[in-house]
């Protein structure tokens, strides 16, 4: 979803700053299939409140900077399931580590292991996350746990198949990069 349709999903479920949205993007439930940065967030609010499918109310914060809060209107929603109701695009993953990866043979043993390791990490923090963010009183809708459920598999799938295989990675880095082997050939 584009970052004009991922606000107007936050904002359906809460009033909310632009703060805020960003860490359901990053921390929050997002997290699992959207991103959006401060540089995406700020302009889509502007744009849709300027479409009106949002309005902004300016807080006053005790020895803090004022914040504004945006609701989505009746209108946004429309949008929302507008947008909801049409036929997905295929998913495109995209990822720096795996990047990285492609290209072991031109990265130290340690940098790759260390790379892997810390990937490792980070997939078992986000599991527990989001084990420990399991609704046991139903707060979730159906539809959230379905995404909630995924969402833990993908990350338990990632971390069961780095655990398993992050000796093929280790192996390219130390076979070296095809550049170095032709200079030495050279």
């Amino acid at each position: 979803m584009d970052i004009r349709t991922s606000c107007l999903g936050v904002l359906a479920l809460n009033n909310a700053s632009g703060y805020e949205i960003r860490k359901m993007f990053e921390d929050g439930p997002f997290s699992i299939f959207a991103e959006g940065g401060f540089g995406s967030i700020y302009p889509a609010l502007k744009k849709l409140e300027q479409d009106g499918l949002v309005t902004s109310e300016t807080l006053d914060q005790d020895n803090r900077p004022q914040k504004n809060v945006y609701k989505i209107t009746t209108k946004g929603r429309l949008e929302l399931i507008e947008a909801l109701s049409n036929n997905p695009v295929p998913d495109k993953f995209k990822s720096d580590f795996l990047f990285s990866m492609f290209f072991a043979e031109y990265l130290s043993p340690a940098f790759v292991e260390n790379t892997i390791d810390q990937r490792i990490k980070s997939l078992k923090d986000k599991i527990n996350t989001l084990e420990a963010e399991r609704s046991p009183n139903g707060s979730l809708t159906k539809g959230q746990a379905f995404v909630h459920a995924f969402g833990l598999h993908m990350s338990q799938a990632a971390k069961e198949f780095l655990e398993e295989n992050k000796h093929i990675a280790i192996a390219a880095a130390l076979t070296g990069s095809p550049a170095n082997k032709q200079d030495a050939a050279e």
